[in-house]
């Protein structure tokens, strides 16, 4: 078994088998802060490991690390808003259609796509099985943060069931998402809505669901510091009636999600469809932009085509345009 390697023959293995230029304390300082395997490693290439970088310096790969970053300072506190405030519209639904704020009776009178099916067939069965895992993974969820969370413990310790928006304050952004994909299709046509979605586009109430789905791999990406500028976290597929109905908004073309410039339309579109104020998202917008040109002079000409399209500019043009 090999030794394991000191930072300075880290270094050193980085210009000579790497043909990359790293000296000097302080760009082994840099090193230390980004690591050498969540660092270099992950930012060594773009999309797939076979897509390398051609660095000549540390100096680029460091222009990566921080763009990614910044990308991620940037998108947090949108992301977090929105995860928020489409849980709270929902809610308002959901308690007004149950008449309950009981778990229990939420499952049994709403969470009913199931119905839609008819017995027995494929379509059913994973929507019983959706339905269930559901419910295993709420109670996991009770169980796990009992003792460890205030408002698990505040009703649990008075015998309790929890209250429905408690639930949603410990459940994950990709079950929130088939929590409102397990709904009936009346109450999830009223949430859609409700955040502004054009009934005329969303005939089965599935668009919301699947707008979270697409934000859930990038929330999770940026809370646990994993790369994103690349859209690497992207794993799971992605609806394309998403993108068709923002082109069709915005007259942007090619929304594909396989670029960052996408996600940060994404976002853009739902902070606007949730009557946010204009200044603050072309603020968002704008900030991008700003992070992208620092990231132009930073690296060659050659990296950067390789994270940023050349229809970016376009794009974000006619979004600030739509805004």
């Amino acid at each position: 078994m090999k030794n394991p390697k000191t930072i300075n023959s880290l270094m050193a293995y980085m210009r000579k088998t790497k043909g990359i230029r790293i000296e000097g304390s302080t760009q082994k300082r840099k090193l230390r802060y980004m690591g050498y395997f969540h660092g270099y490693k992950g930012y060594r290439f773009y999309g797939k490991p076979s897509n390398l970088f051609n660095y000549t310096s540390f100096n680029e790969l460091q222009a990566v690390y921080s763009f990614d970053m910044a990308l991620k300072t940037l998108m947090y506190p949108k992301i977090m808003f929105l995860e928020t405030t489409t849980k709270n519209y929902a809610l308002e639904v959901i308690l007004k259609k149950a008449n309950s704020r009981r778990f229990a009776d939420i499952y049994s009178k709403l969470l009913t796509n199931y119905k839609a099916f008819p017995i027995g067939n494929n379509d059913y069965k994973k929507a019983i099985n959706k339905r269930l895992t559901l419910r295993n993974k709420v109670y996991s969820a009770i169980s796990r943060d009992y003792g460890n969370r205030f408002v698990v413990n505040h009703y649990y310790d008075k015998d309790q069931p929890l209250p429905i928006w408690a639930i949603f304050e410990i459940i994950s952004l990709g079950e929130f998402a088939t929590f409102i994909d397990c709904l009936d299709q009346n109450t999830r046509k009223e949430i859609s809505k409700q955040v502004g979605i054009k009934t005329s586009v969303d005939s089965d109430g599935k668009m919301l669901p699947n707008m979270i789905y697409t934000l859930k791999d990038l929330r999770n990406a940026v809370a646990h510091n994993n790369t994103i500028f690349d859209t690497r976290f992207n794993t799971s597929g992605i609806n394309n009636r998403i993108g068709k109905y923002i082109e069709a908004e915005t007259g942007i073309k090619h929304i594909s999600f396989d670029t960052i410039a996408d996600y940060v339309i994404l976002i853009s579109f739902l902070l606007k469809l949730l009557e946010c104020p204009k200044s603050e998202i072309v603020a968002f917008v704008k900030e991008f932009e700003s992070l992208l040109e620092v990231f132009r002079k930073s690296v060659s000409i050659s990296i950067y085509s390789s994270v940023v399209y050349t229809d970016t500019r376009n794009k974000l043009s006619l979004l600030k345009k739509w805004l």
